[in-house]
């Protein structure tokens, strides 16, 4: 029960936590009120970066969440062209993190993460179409037990300023590992090719939990 009301943060978020106790310690003597804003953004920032654990089904013919959020689009689309894919077809979906998610993104499968690429960009709103494509974004490439392609993509949004990459290549996760995280607002898209999807746009995930496709 304690664990739900006061869940442990990731560690990009002690920093903030000081940040935001001291400023707000500062406009308490400058003013109640101010206080007591500085007091409510400083308990966001707690929650923005609770870290909880988590329960994947562990069977790799589904694929689970990468992130908390809300589907934005299920679509059939070509590959990321940053990967060389782009001539080939993929199932993409894509999830919007807002400031009220938790921000820790994981793997959707188990695997051997095959390619990490970071590529820098510009802060549009991640609900955006054109944030796949134009934002900053990091993509994991993990080959499943399979043998398979599967591609995550983590995409800073309006507000975002840091990608935060936990894995490296070569790395072997299993289905619902933590793979990093995007400060403040984001969004995240998967793309795979022999499952179908299970989900709709509109719908609410939970990261390793929702399962998203099965073979």
């Amino acid at each position: 029960m304690i664990d739900k009301v006061f869940p442990k943060i990731h560690n990009e978020g002690y920093k903030f936590l000081v940040i935001f106790g001291f400023a707000t310690l500062v406009l308490y003597f400058i003013s109640d009120f101010l206080g007591l804003i500085g007091l409510v953004l400083t308990i966001w920032v707690y929650y923005f970066f609770r870290d909880p654990d988590r329960v994947s089904i562990n069977d790799d013919n589904y694929l689970v969440s990468p992130a908390d959020g809300l589907i934005l689009q299920v679509e059939d689309t070509n590959g990321p062209k940053e990967l060389n894919l782009e001539d080939k077809k993929f199932k993409k979906i894509s999830i919007f993190m807002n400031v009220f998610d938790c921000h820790v993104n994981r793997t959707p499968c188990s695997g051997k993460v095959t390619e990490i690429l970071y590529k820098p960009g510009k802060f549009l709103n991640a609900s955006l179409d054109k944030a796949s494509e134009d934002n900053e974004r990091n993509y994991y490439k993990i080959s499943n037990s399979s043998g398979e392609e599967i591609i995550v993509v983590q995409i800073a949004g309006l507000i975002a300023r840091r990608i935060v990459c936990e894995v490296k290549e070569n790395d072997e996760l299993n289905q619902g590992d933590r793979i990093g995280m995007i400060r403040f607002g984001s969004r995240a898209d998967i793309y795979f090719e022999n499952y179908n999807p299970l989900v709709k746009v509109n719908q609410k995930t939970i990261a390793g939990e929702t399962i998203l496709a099965k073979k």
